[in-house]
């Protein structure tokens, strides 16, 4: 018998598949009215954060005011001032007050937030819900100038409304100057940031929680499910990923203290040693001193184990498949 013949196969010619230049062109060419939008943001990050980074430079040099924008006439002096710092007498103190501060802040102001939340969300009256979250909300709102008056005021030994009520449940006999006792200026800088940020902190968490199944509550309920059980293991796991987020976030700020509370709440040179952290220290010896140069390497010193202690929370954060990048 004869074989049959198979025809050839004739394949259509390939198109050239177009180039990723050329659709990032296609893409903002389609949505040109959203860029609109977004590039004046990007233009104001660039010219008040990117610009000014080549001052940056001057944490190497022995920088004079004089000079102004000019930064390279100025001489290289290399490590000289971050070398100042790290044998500074109080290097030690600064960067011990910074750590204890930092997690303090982190270990209670961050979980407090997400705490309020989960309680503001278990709360049926609506009306009540509301006026809970309008009074924890406000304190955001001021600054930490009027804080600093409140909390100065509420301690105060004429009048203080702790000192009197301390006095009434005989715990005191005499009013106590608490503003001016190190022992007590660490739980005073936490409990005023705490009671100023938690109402703020938790519309966040109150948002993911929103969209958290109805499902799967009402699943829970004809299971027998306590409402501590439904928090533990519905809630929290749903809104984990916006946790871990913000944790991350935090762990690259472990090392800003604050600078505006503890300089309005620690006006007392007696607190000092346990109020000076690497911000006021930069704006007290650097900048008040007009030591420019050495400024900025403590800046930079502190910016750079910050963005170590991203990096590394970040990679932590990516095994539980939640991340920034």
């Amino acid at each position: 018998m004869p074989q049959a013949t198979t025809k050839p196969q004739i394949h259509a010619p390939t198109q050239p598949e177009p180039s990723r230049k050329k659709n990032v062109v296609v893409r903002f060419l389609k949505q040109w009215d959203i860029q609109l939008m977004v590039w004046p943001g990007i233009i104001l990050i660039f010219v008040f954060a990117y610009l000014p980074m080549y001052g940056v430079l001057t944490g190497f040099m022995d920088y004079k005011i004089n000079t102004g924008a000019r930064i390279f006439e100025n001489n290289w002096v290399g490590f000289k001032h971050f070398s100042m710092f790290f044998n500074a007498p109080e290097f030690y103190t600064v960067m011990r007050n910074t750590i204890v501060i930092s997690l303090l802040k982190f270990l209670i102001g961050f979980p407090a937030p997400i705490i309020l939340a989960l309680m503001l969300n278990e709360i049926r009256h609506m009306m009540f819900k509301r006026v809970v979250q309008t009074i924890t909300y406000l304190p955001h709102f001021m600054s930490w100038v009027i804080v600093a008056g409140l909390v100065g005021s509420m301690l105060s030994t004429e009048n203080g409304s702790i000192n009197i009520l301390l006095q009434k449940i005989n715990l005191i006999d005499d009013p106590v100057n608490f503003m001016s006792m190190p022992e007590y200026f660490w739980s005073i800088l936490i409990s005023a940031n705490v009671w100023k940020e938690i109402g703020f902190g938790s519309i966040v968490y109150l948002a993911a929680i929103a969209g958290v199944d109805q499902s799967m509550y009402e699943a829970a309920d004809i299971d027998g499910a306590s409402k501590f059980k439904q928090i533990y293991l519905i809630t929290i796991p749903t809104i984990m990923p916006v946790i871990v987020i913000f944790m991350i976030l935090a762990i690259g700020n472990l090392l800003s203290a604050g600078f505006e509370d503890i300089l309005l709440l620690a006006e007392n040179p007696v607190l000092r040693p346990v109020s000076d952290v690497i911000d006021t220290y930069v704006y007290r010896v650097g900048l008040s001193n007009f030591r420019y140069s050495y400024a900025t390497a403590v800046g930079l010193f502190k910016a750079v184990i910050s963005i170590g202690l991203l990096t590394m929370a970040n990679y932590l954060a990516r095994k539980s498949g939640n991340s920034l990048w």
